[in-house]
């Protein structure tokens, strides 16, 4: 995801944990600011996901490099929707999902993610939303406000949100945090929408 007021420039490439893929190396875009999440989160995050990711419905909110909805796919998602503004590296997205085959199985949405979520039908029902805004931006406390009042997520669904340690962002009801930790300047969360009762 593109991070503003930071000139330096990602990575040159990710690689996939696991799944199909495992050890494909997916190119990052010279892109200032861009910052793909590290393997080691992606490992956490991913392990806390097992068992989640089969046939799931997922969205890739600031998208960026794209590693976490293709991750999500490579683990057996159904289909990952990736959200990003930035054209390049949208362009890049599009480009790996091609040379993996993998374009039926995704949808690329060059927009904001709070445009986006505003013109997506209310109560759309993703099982697994993945939220990695700018860290300067401060989009995540809205992101999250619009996620569970559009209720883009599913009864028992999950969302997955980074953020920079300067930061606290609100989590409203219904989410609730079902998994946290910290890694360097970052803090990731695992936030549930509690299924519904009986």
């Amino acid at each position: 995801m593109p991070t503003s007021g930071r000139p330096t420039l990602a990575k040159s490439s990710v690689r996939i944990i696991a799944g199909r893929w495992r050890g494909r190396r997916i190119r990052v875009p010279s892109v200032p600011g861009l910052r793909p999440t590290t393997d080691r989160v992606r490992e956490t995050l991913f392990s806390w996901l097992a068992g989640e990711l089969s046939g799931a419905r997922c969205a890739d909110l600031c998208a960026g490099s794209g590693a976490l909805g293709l991750e999500a796919l490579s683990r057996g998602a159904h289909h990952v929707t990736f959200v990003e503004r930035d054209r390049r590296a949208l362009e890049h997205i599009r480009t790996t999902l091609a040379t993996l085959g993998a374009e039926a199985e995704a949808s690329c949405v060059r927009d904001d993610a709070l445009r986006w979520i505003l013109r997506t039908k209310r109560g759309e029902g993703f099982g697994i939303v993945f939220v990695d805004p700018p860290y300067a931006s401060r989009l995540a406390s809205d992101v999250l406000a619009l996620i569970a009042s559009h209720r883009l997520v599913v009864p028992g669904g999950l969302v997955y949100l980074e953020h920079g340690l300067a930061q606290s962002p609100r989590i409203p009801e219904p989410l609730e945090i079902w998994r946290s930790k910290r890694a360097g300047q970052s803090r990731f969360l695992l936030l549930r929408n509690p299924p519904l009762p009986g």
